[in-house]
């Protein structure tokens, strides 16, 4: 760019006219009388903590000290009458502020401050002026809400609407269960420990709301008769010929029927008849086991979601509501009130520590569990545990039995190949996580098969051994623990996931009423809910389980309402197998679920104990004496004629050959599908 010469020119005495100017500055300083003013650097220091120190009461007029970067901060629930304040660093014109609000108080421990929440409106309007300095995240209006909303209060709510055979047969904690849900418009979800009568509640609440139905039903393949005999027993005026199962196609008529009263689907079957469902228009609906709907992204969670968004009354029913993480919420919480947290991701951010990775939001974390428990409390579900409501009710008592390192099935290289599959489990990214878990479960059961069959040996042999559970997962671990029993000749049912809904219940009463049963041998994911087995006093676990509320739920088969004397249970654990991952796993689990106040449970203070270690040879894997063809698989029943007075000696076993895939697992391989 040129310049005419007149620009030059004046550019150029500019230039000098700044240049006199520095100098004759410079010239008056030096002139000046020199003062010696030499201070040491501690007493410099001491002038600046004079001048800046941060608890000093700030004279009026001191001006603000800026920031030199952003601070940020979030604001969360500590209790339902105060919040805590946590910025990213120390700021002093933040600390002046709080020193202003009179609720204040400074907690030593974790050096925050924390506040009334009648005073959180007065410090955000004293924080606002220091933006963009200052820039703290609030406390949602959804939460806020929540604590100024007026309630109903549930002891002044009259259960007479209810049909008097049931109300007559509720225990005094469950009648509270029910005010609950009457309080919160019949949109609730009873979270009781398992065993403390969910399905009496949940009636209960129906029928305080009778003039909503049609009701629907959706709960596992194996408690829909359950479900259809509870009706039945406790609300004697609904009549039988009213009550639908779904079970395929056939039925589509019969729900579709006016006169139809109550409809009862599995999950897999309501995914399948959605579009029949939503043309019925209940008015209120029940999900039994609502876990299943773990997933947001899943078809099932879907197409309950498009059911029951025209519903009036919407009651969830799960002892272990949320598995492992506080994800697994959302979408239950979403059915009851589909818009309160306004998205999944807002949820996650607040709750699940939700951030931004390569492969999307990451929603596995916790965070600000203490508020998201209020919120539970406050909005969406009681829960009771059995030590708080059933003072009869004995204790249970966990042992972790560390299994004959002798006995295990090692060879060289499979001891070399669990090793690997350890290695290649701690090392997998995270998305391909389970699917080693998988393989490393897998071949774990065959190592451990000798071990838990020598210890069920040794169990049958000792004084005073009742009757017993025995939860396995894998068939061929099932198989071996049913050889066992054979060879001891001893009498037992075995529940599997092949095993027909009609048949479980006969079995059940089988082992509750017959004293020559002693043993349950029980698939841990297909018996371990919906089942009564209350004559049993000790519960084992031939195999874990990687979601701590699976195991819970099984324990609960023979600790709930019912039982005679405390329950103990023990875990099989062998080294080297992968119980050394899954069982630290659980308890971390289960810390994270005691945080939001949906578990009380802990395997930390666990017992261990050690296999006793006998004459090796014999305890290996069983041979049966009898000619295994003679009888049904798995156990000790022959395959002849059943006659009459010996039909309630039926056993079903898988006829799968790895696994047992249907009925209660085929729900949750709907629940788990994603779309």
């Amino acid at each position: 760019m040129s310049c005419s010469k007149e620009e030059i020119e004046r550019k150029r005495l500019a230039a000098i006219q700044k240049r006199q100017n520095k100098v004759a500055s410079i010239n008056n300083f030096e002139n000046k009388p020199f003062v010696s003013n030499l201070k040491s650097p501690s007493s410099l220091i001491n002038e600046q903590r004079k001048v800046f120190h941060p608890y000093k009461k700030l004279e009026h007029n001191t001006p603000e000290i800026i920031p030199s970067k952003v601070v940020s901060g979030t604001i969360y629930l500590i209790s339902e009458n105060r919040f805590e304040v946590n910025p990213s660093e120390f700021c002093t014109p933040l600390i002046n502020i709080f020193k202003t609000i009179s609720s204040r108080i400074y907690d030593a421990n974790t050096k925050l401050w924390n506040f009334s929440i009648d005073s959180y409106e007065e410090l955000m309007s004293k924080v606002a002026p220091l933006a963009p300095h200052v820039v703290l995240g609030g406390i949602p209006a959804y939460v806020l809400k929540i604590l100024r909303e007026s309630t109903v209060d549930p002891d002044k709510i009259d259960l007479t609407p209810i049909e008097s055979t049931l109300r007559h047969k509720l225990m005094p904690f469950q009648e509270d269960g029910v005010r609950f849900g009457v309080a919160h418009h019949g949109r609730c979800m009873i979270a009781d420990d398992m065993g403390l009568g969910k399905t009496f509640q949940a009636l209960a609440i129906a029928s305080y709301y009778r003039h909503n139905w049609p009701m629907l039903i959706v709960t596992t393949s194996s408690m829909r008769e359950t479900w259809q005999s509870k009706i039945h027993e406790l609300l004697p005026s609904v009549p039988m010929m009213n009550i639908v199962t779904l079970g395929s196609s056939k039925d589509s008529q019969l729900v579709a029927d006016k006169q139809t009263e109550v409809v009862i689907v599995s999950y897999k079957i309501a995914t399948m008849h959605t579009d029949l469902l939503k043309s019925k228009k209940f008015g209120i609906v029940i999900i039994d086991e609502s876990h299943y709907l773990k997933s947001h992204k899943s078809q099932c969670t879907s197409s309950l979601a498009a059911v029951a968004k025209t519903c009036a009354r919407v009651v969830l029913l799960s002892g272990t509501p949320a598995l492992s993480r506080p994800a697994e919420l959302y979408t239950q919480l979403a059915l009851i009130e589909p818009r309160f947290f306004g998205s999944f991701t807002e949820y996650g951010k607040r709750y699940c520590a939700g951030k931004m990775s390569n492969f999307g939001w990451d929603m596995t974390g916790q965070s600000n569990l203490t508020e998201l428990q209020i919120i539970l409390q406050k909005k969406f579900l009681i829960r009771r545990t059995k030590e708080q409501v059933l003072v009869k009710l004995e204790g249970k008592t966990r042992e972790s039995v560390l299994l004959d390192q002798s006995l295990l099935q090692f060879t060289t290289e499979e001891c070399k190949d669990l090793s690997r599959m350890a290695e290649t489990y701690k090392t997998t990214r995270s998305a391909d996580k389970h699917s080693a878990l998988i393989t490393f479960f897998s071949e774990s059961a065959k190592v451990k098969i000798p071990a838990i069959c020598k210890y069920i040996k040794q169990l049958l042999k000792e004084d005073g051994c009742g009757k017993f559970l025995v939860f396995a997962h894998h068939r061929n671990m099932v198989e071996a623990i049913c050889l066992t029993l054979d060879e001891a000749n001893t009498n037992y049912i075995c529940i599997v996931g092949s095993t027909p809904a009609n048949t479980r219940a006969d079995l059940v009463d089988r082992f509750q009423h017959s004293d020559s049963c002693r043993c349950a041998v029980l698939s841990i994911t297909a018996a371990s809910s919906g089942l009564t087995l209350t004559a049993a006093n000790l519960v084992l676990f031939a195999e874990l389980h990687w979601n701590p509320g699976i195991l819970t739920q099984a324990e609960s088969r023979a600790h709930r309402i019912g039982s005679r004397g405390g329950v103990r249970v023990r875990y099989l654990l062998a080294r080297g197998t992968v119980d050394d991952h899954i069982w630290p796993m659980l308890q971390d689990k289960l810390n994270v679920l005691n945080n939001v106040g949906l578990s009380v449970d802990s395997f930390e203070d666990t017992t261990m104990t050690h296999q006793a270690n006998k004459n090796i040879s014999h305890y290996l894997s069983p041979k049966c004496s009898k000619n295994s063809h003679d009888y049904v698989p798995g156990t000790n029943i022959r395959k002849v004629p059943l006659q009459p007075q010996t039909s309630n000696h039926l056993v079903s076993e898988a006829n799968a050959e790895t696994s047992f895939l249907e009925d209660d697992e085929d729900d949750e391989l709907m629940a788990d599908l994603e779309l």
